[in-house]
């Protein structure tokens, strides 16, 4: 399964977020309220989306904070 990364500038949707990042959605939207995890943007009403790049600067952090641990 390949996802869109930053070389694929675009927007990724709860649907698809959870699928990469394997955790429920309450948890993304738990995190989220905790400062956790990149804010969502508001693309139009009932359309709430998170910016590929966010997402892909989200994981590079925790991939260095996991081999630095």
């Amino acid at each position: 399964m390949t996802f869109p990364s930053s070389n694929q500038s675009g927007f990724i949707r709860i649907r698809e977020l959870v699928k990469r990042v394997p955790v429920a959605k309450s948890t993304v939207w738990q995190w989220v309220q905790d400062g956790k995890f990149p804010r969502p943007i508001k693309l139009s009403k009932g359309v709430t989306a998170w910016p590929v790049a966010a997402i892909d600067e989200w994981e590079a952090e925790k991939r260095q904070s996991s081999s630095a641990a």
